[in-house]
């Protein structure tokens, strides 16, 4: 049983120096970047007026399908015309 052991030692230590690693990155850009609010981040949309709606709202299904379709067709014109 030892030697099967062995085996998944080394996939367990790469396992915890990544989890470790990206647990360091993930801190340390936490920590150093900087939390200003900037004027230009708060202001208005290139448009020029505040968003007046909650980006969180419910799509209609055909937005859904009319985008679909596009990539469906736009794939098909692609490889008519080579």
């Amino acid at each position: 049983m030892t030697i099967i052991y062995s085996e998944y030692f080394a996939i367990l230590i790469f396992i915890l120096v990544s989890v470790i690693l990206s647990t360091v990155v993930f801190g340390l850009s936490y920590i150093i970047t900087p939390r200003n609010n900037d004027p230009e981040k708060l202001s208005a949309y290139e448009c020029g007026f505040n968003p007046f709606d909650d980006a969180r709202n419910k799509f209609d299904v055909r937005f859904y399908i009319v985008a679909i379709l596009f990539i469906v067709f736009d794939l098909e014109v692609t490889f008519l015309c080579p």
